[in-house]
């Protein structure tokens, strides 16, 4: 499966730094986010290859929803961001992503997170993740197996950047965390998965195509993403009482830790 994500994901990134160099116009959609023409390319791309090597299992794909475009899904379905990090595509910012995942059950068990002006893409499944380097013709020259570090005692968190809250620095002040990196798009959970960073907390909202592959990538490596009740965050959330289809509640995710961590931690709940 990976395989056919990387093909994908490849390809989608030669489209979207293509308009990159270019240049071009943003739109907004109903939800008030931008779009751009990368975006919509992109996720053609990476339907058409789904599609075409997986036709039996269900893809959400998040320009397609905001298009109304939304099949339903049963216990295996794809979850597909053509270009996270719009806002720091448009501002000419260097860490926008593709994102591509496999979700069974609610858990995300593949994914890959392709940062293509950056020439680097993390994957991950069944255990293993893997950081690849990628050239100037997007093909990967060098493959190597990460793993998330040990809770140190001074630990390094995340935090988005265009999407930050002060939910964010009371948990960072609460738990003695004295240096936080700021990052945009989905590389959040591939640095906790390469073990440069150890907790990214999020109190603002994301949807579940925002973080799959992410996520995916980072449980690969032994790390966690948790719900602010200690428990997984999983996928397929559809008639939800509180929030839209595929939106995700409040989480933190971990590099290495011990369930004495997770319990002392997981205190913001405000």
């Amino acid at each position: 499966m990976l395989e056919t994500f990387e093909r994908a994901a490849l390809e989608a990134g030669k489209a979207i730094m293509q308009v990159f160099l270019e240049g071009c116009p943003s739109a907004k959609k109903a939800d008030n986010s931008p779009v751009t023409v990368a975006d919509e390319r992109a996720e053609r791309i990476i339907i058409a290859q789904l599609e075409a090597a997986f036709p039996d299992t269900p893809i959400i794909a998040e320009e397609s929803v905001a298009a109304g475009n939304v099949p339903a899904i049963g216990a295996s379905f794809f979850l597909v961001d053509p270009l996270d990090g719009t806002r720091e595509f448009i501002d000419k910012r260097r860490e926008f992503t593709v994102n591509i995942a496999y979700i069974r059950d609610g858990r995300p068990l593949a994914g890959i997170v392709y940062a293509p002006a950056l020439g680097v893409a993390f994957a991950g499944e069944n255990q293993r993740a893997e950081k690849l380097v990628v050239d100037a013709h997007f093909r990967v020259t060098q493959r190597t197996t990460i793993r998330v570090r040990p809770q140190p005692a001074d630990r390094t968190a995340l935090a988005s950047r265009s999407h930050n809250s002060p939910h964010t620095e009371v948990f960072l002040a609460a738990n003695a965390i004295s240096q936080c990196t700021n990052i945009g798009s989905s590389l959040k959970f591939c640095m906790l998965a390469e073990g440069l960073a150890d907790v990214y907390p999020r109190f603002t909202r994301t949807m579940e195509w925002d973080t799959a592959a992410g996520d995916a990538v980072l449980r690969a490596a032994g790390g966690s993403t948790l719900t602010l009740d200690g428990l997984p965050l999983t996928y397929g959330k559809i008639s939800q009482m509180h929030d839209s289809d595929f939106a995700n509640p409040n989480f933190i995710s971990w590099g290495g830790q011990s369930s004495t961590l997770v319990r002392e931690h997981l205190t913001q709940k405000s």
